[in-house]
């Protein structure tokens, strides 16, 4: 069962509304039936119930629904500007070294995302599929939420990787729409319309492959959003802080001393001794690096501990239990119950 008095980031109704604008549709048309102020949709931290961002949704394609493909133009806007190179999820998402491991985050994170509907994954038969299946859906809004989800792949793609993840079949339950150029430009397919379920299908060989690299604006991003969250605990200067960069420059790749000190022209000697001479050393400051990002996985994604301990270079998860013992005096999963995490702040909403 839904809970429609939950509260959800506002992220999806900014999305939305701004569509609706683009359209010639006002904020207080688009939130009449709601007991949201236009006022919010400019705070980043605003939520919304459930209920009321059902209410935008049902409200705006009243007036648009017509529009062949509008839950995939939702999807893309959304990625562009709250999506998954923008917050915590980034880094879960761009350490990601398969698309399986990508796959599960991203379940994960539409859990999150998503008012109603469920993801489930499946292989079988030389295929991958990921599937959306709409039962508690109201029957007029489920090609819109089955199109803003299953777009998110495509999306995830465009906004992190240099090359995307080939499609092999995309499929809707709802029926073909005049226009199909907008699908076509999403997944690189043609959908199957008024199939028995909705999803996307992709080659089974690729799950366990190298994703390609992350491109330069996502990786920046991302490495932009760690050093904000490291400097919060505590500010580097010199080579301490240039350390600190090479740490977090790649999500889910954390190099050796050997490795950062080739990055930086020096010795793994001198790193050690110019460290010292700060005050720190090559050993601090990775834990500097893990603990913090450790604390911002657990406590803005679902990610489970093995999830965790890998984006944070860890061969096994016991290894980074222990750690975590050391820093918390708790496991990973009792910081989490304990609500022993630290407050949220509004830019990782």
């Amino acid at each position: 069962m839904i809970d429609r008095d939950s509260l959800r980031s506002a992220a999806g109704v900014r999305t939305l509304v701004r569509i609706a604008g683009d359209r010639g549709m006002t904020p207080a048309e688009c939130l009449v039936a709601t007991e949201v102020p236009p006022a919010a949709l400019l705070d980043p931290a605003a939520e919304i119930s459930v209920h009321d961002e059902l209410r935008v949704v049902q409200t705006v394609l009243g007036r648009f629904g017509d529009e062949p493909g509008l839950g995939l133009v939702a999807a893309r806007q959304y990625f562009r500007s709250s999506g998954p190179s923008s917050g915590p999820w980034s880094i879960a998402l761009l350490g990601s070294r398969t698309l399986r491991e990508l796959l599960e985050v991203a379940q994960r994170s539409a859990a999150r995302t998503m008012p109603l509907g469920r993801l489930t994954f499946e292989e079988a038969d030389g295929e991958a599929r990921l599937l959306f299946h709409d039962v508690e859906i109201p029957p007029g809004m489920r090609a819109f939420f089955a199109e803003m989800t299953l777009a998110g792949l495509p999306a995830f793609d465009r906004e992190l990787y240099a090359v995307g993840v080939p499609v092999r079949r995309v499929s809707f339950r709802h029926t073909s729409p005049g226009d199909v150029e907008r699908y076509r430009d999403i997944f690189g397919v043609v959908p199957v319309f008024g199939a028995a379920v909705s999803g996307v299908v992709f080659d089974r060989g690729l799950l366990d492959q190298p994703l390609p690299p992350a491109n330069d604006a996502a990786r920046d991003s991302c490495g932009q959003l760690c050093r904000a969250l490291l400097d919060q605990r505590l500010t580097r200067t010199g080579v301490a802080a240039s350390v600190r960069d090479q740490l977090v420059r790649n999500p889910g790749e954390i190099p050796d001393q050997v490795t950062v000190a080739l990055g930086l022209y020096m010795s793994s000697r001198t790193l050690s001794r110019r460290l010292h001479e700060e005050g720190t050393s090559f050993r601090a400051l990775l834990d500097e690096v893990r603990q913090t990002m450790s604390e911002v996985l657990l406590t803005h994604t679902d990610m489970t501990t093995e999830q965790v301990a890998a984006r944070l270079g860890y061969a096994e998860a016991a290894s980074f239990i222990r750690a975590f013992r050391r820093w918390q005096g708790c496991p990973p999963q009792t910081f989490r119950s304990r609500d022993l995490r630290p407050n949220r702040s509004p830019e990782l909403v």
